[in-house]
């Protein structure tokens, strides 16, 4: 997720500058560092082994802000010799166990290499499955400003307990607990088990397993997913929490929704997340069936803005309609619901179900997720006030630099992933001209992307495919420039003349117009003519669904 408030510009800017829960701003970078390719590259000791589960257990220390743990990690050995493990300074790994078998490491910054075979010899190795325990300790990076800045969280709730959690989308989960840190490669499923005072509740991901009261103090709360997961969603919460929820008839069948916020905000958070089923009702139209159903859907409280930790979204909006109670378009429809409810659960559909394979591409995730906002705007309020809410937000949009970021070494493109990613699929929606057609396109990418990281182009592929449409040039256009198209037009008596500027080689996007009439041109960037009505009716307009600029000429 991530936004800011439209009150006042240099709030939007800032906002944009870190956007991301929204996630961390990994977009600034001019030059790129040996650790940077280490993080964002697949190198052989990361691609000879996939991960198939992460099952975690962390003992946080409020006092001392620090944490202990281990993580087994069973994954299927395609040929390992020296396997890359990653876990941020200044976090220490202990151990790499194996049955009674330990396994030597040597560290190089945020890297381990572990040496599961001797490099020097020539193995007769049959693929198979394994389980490796990974035991660390150490005081993890804390988080300044979560969910911008990642890391820990150590806060108190107004009782004065302890409230923790953990934010780490774009920095990595490696910041907190040790993991294959790259996209591409989710545990099929994950387990997490929190070790807390017993005056505290730990809340994870998935569905709840049990509690074991250990004797001392302290008891072991655990919590399970049964569906791929994102590495930086995998999120405890623990606090002084309490539980309601509702079971929603959805898509394939009965969801159980729960809800878990601070005692002291039961009331109000009974009343705010009403927006929750109102949230589920228009996505699954739009989206297609809640992709986690084995795993249920949570709101949790959370010490920051928000987050869309799978199946246990981040909530931090101080129960207020808007972002922060205010409206991002400025156009008023951003007020009549929470966005971080239905900006963050959108998350659920693009970049959980829907992951990309690479942060460069973190497109996927956010201008979709934007466009979720005037989807669901749309659907309750109407056709119009969806387009009043997507064109309000054009002014957050800086056109810095590119969406897509540089692939291979950990890098987000521009904020404008946001605002102008999801002006972008407006403007292809009325290309398509026809909302139902569309509507399955969106569907049908997570149909067939189900559960799947993906990259750039095959999204480009499929939306191109499905609706007989080559928007490569627009993709081009929109993802990889800073470039709007501009429309340059002159009317001399009956005839209009048109063509596209500022644009890539080969742009040639249709247009609805009005020329008395309201009709469709496909400019290029030659001139072209029309010449249709009497002389003297020289009105021009561009819908303004369309994100482009406008420049006549005489």
């Amino acid at each position: 997720m991530r936004q800011i408030t439209g009150i006042a510009s240099i709030l939007v800017f800032n906002f944009l500058l870190v956007a991301s829960a929204q996630a961390q701003p990994l977009n600034q970078k001019k030059g790129f560092t040996h650790a940077d390719t280490l993080r964002g590259s697949l190198r052989p000791e990361r691609t000879s082994w996939e991960v198939l589960k992460y099952d975690i257990t962390v003992k946080p220390d409020y006092t001392s802000k620090t944490i202990a743990g281990k993580n087994i990690i069973s994954l299927f050995d395609k040929g390992v010799y020296i396997m890359q493990i990653d876990l941020q300074e200044p976090m220490i790994l202990d151990s790499v166990t194996e049955n009674k078998n330990s396994f030597s490491f040597r560290r190089e910054g945020n890297v381990y290499w572990v040496e599961l075979r001797d490099p020097a010899k020539k193995y007769k190795i049959k693929p198979g499955p394994r389980s490796l325990a990974f035991y660390f300790h150490g005081k993890p990076r804390e988080a300044v400003r979560p969910p911008w800045d990642g890391g820990w969280i150590w806060r108190k709730s107004k009782d004065g307990s302890p409230w923790m959690s953990v934010a780490c989308q774009g920095l990595g989960a490696s910041v907190w607990y040790p993991c294959k840190d790259h996209q591409s490669d989710e545990p099929d499923s994950a387990a997490l088990h929190m070790v807390v005072p017993d005056s505290l509740t730990a809340v994870g991901n998935g569905r709840f397993r049990g509690k074991q009261a250990n004797g001392d103090g302290t008891s072991t709360y655990s919590w399970a997913v049964t569906n791929p997961i994102n590495n930086y969603n995998i999120i405890p919460y623990i606090g002084k929490y309490v539980h309601f929820g509702e079971v929603y008839p959805g898509e394939k069948g009965k969801l159980d929704m729960d809800y878990w916020v601070l005692q002291e905000n039961l009331d109000k958070a009974k009343e705010q997340f009403k927006d929750a089923p109102r949230m589920m009702k228009a996505f699954e139209h739009w989206f297609g069936p809640y992709p986690f159903y084995e795993d249920g859907y949570k709101l949790v409280e959370a010490p920051h803005l928000g987050m869309e930790h799978q199946s246990a979204t981040a909530y931090g909006n101080g129960y207020r309609n808007g972002y922060r109670g205010s409206d991002l378009s400025g156009s008023g429809w951003g007020l009549k619901w929470d966005f971080i409810i239905v900006h963050e659960s959108g998350h659920e559909w693009f970049a959980n179900n829907i992951t990309s394979k690479d942060i460069a591409d973190m497109w996927i995730h956010e201008s979709f997720t934007n466009y979720s906002e005037t989807l669901f705007t749309d659907y309750f309020y109407g056709k119009e006030a969806g387009n009043a809410y997507v064109q309000g937000t054009r002014k957050n949009i800086t056109n810095d630099i590119p969406i897509i970021g540089a692939y291979n070494v950990n890098q987000e493109g521009s904020g404008d992933m946001y605002y102008k990613g999801g002006n972008m699929l407006h403007t292809i929606r009325q290309v398509v001209n026809d909302d139902e057609k569309f509507r399955q396109i969106l569907r049908g990418l997570n149909k067939t992307f189900y559960h799947q990281t993906v990259t750039t182009q095959q999204v480009e592929t499929y939306i191109s495919k499905e609706s007989r449409i080559d928007f490569s040039k627009v993709f081009d256009q929109y993802l990889r420039t800073t470039q709007i198209p501009v429309l340059e037009y002159k009317v001399e008596g009956n005839k209009l003349s048109y063509r596209y500027t500022s644009c890539v080689p080969g742009f040639n996007m249709p247009l609805k117009v009005t020329f008395k009439t309201v009709q469709w041109i496909k400019p290029t960037e030659e001139w072209k003519t029309l010449d249709l009505y009497p002389e003297g009716d020289n009105s021009f307009t561009v819908d303004s669904n369309f994100y482009i600029k406008t420049k006549k000429t005489e």
